[in-house]
Formats: C-alpha cells, sequence, structure tokens
C-alpha cells in the first residue's frame, strides 16, 4: 500500500474522457488516483509514485498495454495490473494472464458496479499479499533467530527456544533462578549455561544433589565443618558455600533437602552469612543461586517438603524444563548425539538412525525424559551390531514387542501429546487381539480437526497465550487463530 495508507490506483488510456469516466466511477472509494494519456506517461508516474492497483487500456498508440503492463511486471511485480479490453481480444487476454503479466481484466465499454468490485477485489488482493509478506519477514526474523543447538543443548523445538532465550536473558544478572521440570529434562544443564553465560564464568559452579547426600550430613556439605564438630570430622572442611564464594551454587532437588534446614538456607540466602558446623564463627560469601526441583513447587509447599519463604525468596527468575514429549522432534536429533559418543566409547560402528527408529524415539513418550533415553541408546549400541541402528534394536530395550512397535512407528504425534507407551496388560490384550485376527492392529488414528486443535492449543500454551506468537510460529495469520478460537467456544 502506499505510505499515506490509501490504496492508490493508475489509469492509462489514450483517450481523455475515458480517464475522466474512470475517476469519477471511483471518486466514492477513498482512492488515491493518477491518471496517464499514454503508457510512456504511466511509467513516469509509476516511477515516481508508489502505486499498487494499474488499469491500463490495451489498444493505444505507440507502446501498447500488452507491452506496457509486461514491463510493469519486471519492474514493479507487486502492482497489480488490470488490462481494459474487448471481447474479441479474449484469446489474447487469457494467454497474457497465464503468462503473470495480469492479473486479470475488464471488458469495454464496462458496468460500473463491476469496476468497482474488481477494483475492490484488487485492494483485497493487496492486502494478503501484505499480510503474508510481513507473515514471511517475520518468520525469516524467528528462523534466523532459532537455534539448532546452545550450550549443551541439542534440539531445535518451539519449546527449547523459549528455555534457551530465558537462559540467555537471565545469566548476566545476579537475580536468583529456579529451574522446574521433570527428572532427567536437562536442568543441571541449564544452571551450567546460565553460569557460563554470567558474569561468573571464571569462578566455580558447585552443585549439591539434595537428593542424593544423608540428610545428616546436608548442612556440612553446605556449610562445612570444624574439626571435632561431629564423629567422624577429624579435620576442618569447607563446605559448598566456601567453595562457590564469587561463584554460582546449584541446589538440585531442593524440595528433598530437610524441612529444618531450609531454615538455615534461607537465611543464607537473605544475608550472605553463616556459620560452619561446629563454629560460632560467621562468615560472609558472596554468591548466586540457581536452584532446582522435579516436584511442582505449590504442590510441595502445601505438603510440607518446601518452605514457601524460601521458594519466594529463590524464585526471582524462573525456567520450566519441557519433558522430552514436548519437544517435538528433538528425541531423534539427541538420540543421534548419544549414537555418536557411545558407538566410539563402546568401539562400534553405526552411521545412524533408520527413518522408523527415528518416528519410534519420536513418538515414544520418555517417562525418564532424556536420560532415560541416553541410556536406551547406550544399551542398544551394546547390545546391537551396525551400521544402522532400527526401531526393533531400540525397541528390545525398550521391551516393546513388535505390536507395540508398529503402532508406534505409524502413528501420528503431536508434541504434548505423545503416543502413551503400553502397558503390560494393554500389550497382553493388544497380543490376543491380533493373534485372532491374524493381523497387526491399525494405528489409533486421530482427526484432522483434533490435531489442528491440539496442535494451536499447544502453541498458545508454549507462547504463554501470546496468540500472535503462536499464529507466527504455525505459519497462520493471528486472524485464523482467533477464528478458530471463538468457533471451539460456540
Amino acid at each position: 500500500m502506499s505510505t499515506n495508507s490509501k490504496a492508490s490506483i493508475l489509469f492509462v488510456d489514450d483517450e481523455k474522457h475515458i480517464l475522466e469516466s474512470l475517476k469519477r466511477v471511483v471518486r466514492d472509494m477513498d482512492l488515491d488516483v493518477h491518471l496517464a494519456n499514454s503508457a510512456e506517461d504511466g511509467l513516469l508516474i509509476l516511477g515516481e509514485n508508489n502505486i499498487d492497483i494499474v488499469v491500463s487500456d490495451k489498444n493505444m498508440p505507440g507502446m501498447d498495454g500488452s507491452e506496457f503492463l509486461q514491463q510493469v511486471a519486471e519492474k514493479w511485480p507487486e502492482t497489480v495490473r488490470i488490462m481494459l479490453t474487448a471481447y474479441t481480444e479474449l484469446n489474447d487476454i487469457i494467454k497474457t494472464i497465464n503468462s503473470g503479466k495480469i492479473w486479470g481484466y475488464m471488458k469495454k465499454p464496462w458496468d460500473n458496479a463491476e469496476l468497482k468490485l474488481n477494483i475492490q477485489q484488487a485492494i483485497n488482493y493487496m492486502d494478503v499479499i501484505a499480510e503474508r509478506s510481513l507473515l514471511r519477514h517475520t518468520l525469516d526474523q524467528v528462523s534466523a533467530k532459532r537455534k539448532r543447538n546452545f550450550m549443551k543443548f541439542i534440539g531445535q523445538s518451539t519449546a527449547m527456544q523459549f528455555v534457551y532465550s530465558a537462559i540467555e536473558n537471565s545469566a548476566p544478572s545476579q537475580a536468583s533462578v529456579f529451574v522446574t521440570g521433570p527428572s532427567g529434562a536437562g536442568k543441571e544443564l541449564a544452571a551450567d549455561a546460565i553460569h557460563k553465560l554470567s558474569t561468573r564464568k571464571d569462578k566455580p559452579l558447585i552443585i549439591i544433589n539434595c537428593a542424593a547426600i544423608p540428610q545428616e550430613l546436608m548442612e556440612s556439605e553446605v556449610f562445612g565443618h570444624v574439626k571435632g564438630a561431629f564423629s567422624g570430622a577429624v579435620a576442618n572442611r569447607d563446605g559448598a558455600a566456601t567453595l562457590a564464594d564469587g561463584g554460582t551454587l546449584f541446589l538440585d532437588e531442593l524440595g528433598e533437602m530437610d524441612i529444618a534446614l531450609q531454615a538455615k538456607i534461607l537465611r543464607f540466602v537473605q544475608t550472605g552469612t553463616f556459620q560452619k558446623v561446629g563454629s560460632s564463627k560467621t562468615e560472609k560469601v558472596d554468591i548466586r543461586f540457581i536452584s532446582a526441583t522435579n516436584r511442582n513447587p505449590m504442590q510441595a509447599i502445601q505438603e510440607g517438603k518446601l518452605r514457601e519463604d524460601l521458594f519466594y525468596r529463590l524464585n526471582v527468575i524462573s525456567i520450566q524444563m519441557p519433558a522430552l514429549n514436548q519437544r517435538e522432534n528433538d528425541g531423534s536429533e539427541i538420540a543421534q548425539y548419544f549414537l555418536n559418543h557411545f558407538s566410539e566409547l563402546e568401539g562400534k560402528v553405526f552411521v545412524g538412525l533408520s527413518s522408523d527408529a527415528e518416528k519410534l524415539i519420536n513418538h515414544y513418550d520418555w517417562p525418564g525424559n532424556i536420560r532415560q533415553l541416553e541410556n536406551t541408546i547406550h544399551s542398544a549400541v551394546v547390545m546391537s551390531e551396525g551400521p544402522l541402528m532400527t526401531d526393533k534394536n531400540i525397541g528390545d530395550q525398550l521391551h516393546l514387542d513388535a505390536k507395540q512397535v508398529y503402532t508406534l512407528v505409524n502413528s501420528a504425534h503431536v508434541a504434548g501429546h505423545p503416543i502413551a507407551t503400553p502397558s503390560h496388560s494393554s500389550a497382553s490384550s493388544l497380543s490376543s487381539v491380533t493373534q485372532e485376527e491374524g493381523h497387526l492392529p491399525p494405528p489409533q488414528i486421530r482427526s484432522l480437526a483434533e490435531v489442528e486443535r491440539a496442535a494451536i492449543e499447544h502453541a498458545i500454551v508454549v507462547c504463554e497465550e501470546n496468540v500472535v506468537k503462536a499464529a507466527s510460529l504455525l505459519e497462520v495469520s493471528p486472524s485464523t487463530l482467533y477464528r478458530k478460537i471463538q468457533q471451539w467456544q460456540d
């Protein structure tokens, strides 16, 4: 569209009274109207103005309409080109349309209502082109910023793009970060990435797994102890608080820490001061805190597993790590990395994953997330021969029978809505049915409407209810999403 927001139109005809007639017809259409008495004049006007629509007579002295519109198509391809013509020239017009030189035509003499309708349709077409151009530009920007890998992470799913962005934005800050997500989803990798991108990267990252250390030793692990503080304390020992001074302390699985010790951690976070076990001396350190839990924090607070005041003190910035089954096709990319790693480690030769193996990996629900995938690929490398890792190799390590593998490989999958892993009872039932019928079961089919709705709802959730951003990632217009949401609510 022209810069003054009104659509601009150029009429080209060698007869001045026809130009004036055309101008009168569109006077109530709020158009920026230009008139040219020849093709040559029309080219000059086009060179000096932003013209959206050109309407040209076909038969003119000098340069005729066909040649004129051909030049317009070459120099200003986004301009809508319409030709005025007589019915006797219809065959020539059809050829011109098919060659892409013109968008459409109108007969001479014209009907005023038809003329206005054609021009309005051309304006609507221009709006669509502008919207597509904007969407394409937006998608190009999104694609340019889309990361295939990030720090030690592998994967380019939409869910992980938000994680990467959150890590990049939070890393330079001194604010505490609280990472949530299921076990094996990569919370420790997130902490490592935040530390390495922070201003503290030259200082230590100290990790304490609160679920792996006995409760009676936890306070000493965090704060250290002095000689004789308890049985077995034969020497002074620095804890994580001292070791992390100037750097980052990562408290993994914080919800597993003794609730009484969490009160001391709260004071430590608030003041930066602590006392070693058995000591009366107060020490002060400069530490950035990153915490993580695989529990739902609100539920953990209700169950008395996590102090509410400690959570809100540590939860300045929140990052949610998605489960592997919410990461679109990241699973097969991660599996390829593990395949290369364990092939070299075990002295095996695997050139890659079969296409069915990739489908199985991307459709399986992976309750143990990346940790389970890693162990599965490792065992498959050990127990299989190359050169290709197949769906059967992986299915064997997951204890899936041939029918379950078939179902997973041939089933549709929407990120966040994976095919559930068959239980032993369902597997037995499935086996009995197929033995009676003598063939493999058909895959569970979801209707296109269901798949579409699931994809849209997932995108909106991932984009934190931002429909415009969701529309961009889904490569549709926001109005399309709003219309579908309205239909679902009716």
